[in-house]
């Protein structure tokens, strides 16, 4: 049985659709749901003016899809619904950090994301996720490549 479950977002198609499975098992299990987004510093570039105001906009755009996504859940009948927004490297915040601090004993994420091609180049999040996270992993496959 799980108690508490984080889902990893990040607004793609991929991520809605863990997400939509994240709150089944929790409706299933009775657990709370922890939603999480990263945003990832290390695509930062530009002088200190222009990533002020880009971190601004992101990040405000990052709680406002927060904010959809724990209404959906609550939407769900789910009770226990918490969002955490933070910045730095999504695969150690995901896969390490977050379970612990959280106590996750289920971690849900996509097997895709929105950055296809550093996923080539040096791994995705759900990859790191099933190596380093210390509770279950589940990967949700995309439907439409089905």
């Amino acid at each position: 049985m799980y108690k508490h479950i984080l889902v990893a977002v990040d607004g793609s198609q991929q991520s809605e659709q863990a997400l939509a499975k994240a709150i089944q098992v929790a409706e299933f299990h009775k657990s709370s749901l922890v939603i999480a987004h990263i945003i990832d510093l290390r695509n930062v570039t530009g002088a200190v003016g222009f990533h002020d105001s880009w971190f601004v906009r992101i990040e405000n755009d990052a709680k406002e899809m927060l904010a959809r996504y724990k209404e959906l859940a609550e939407a769900k009948g789910l009770t226990k619904v918490e969002t955490v927004l933070k910045s730095g490297n999504p695969r150690f915040l995901i896969a390490e950090e977050l379970p612990k601090t959280y106590h996750i004993d289920l971690l849900v994420t996509a097997a895709t994301g929105r950055n296809r091609v550093e996923r080539l180049l040096i791994g995705s999040v759900a990859e790191a996720s099933v190596r380093q996270a210390p509770c279950d992993v589940m990967i949700v496959k995309n439907a439409a490549s089905e």
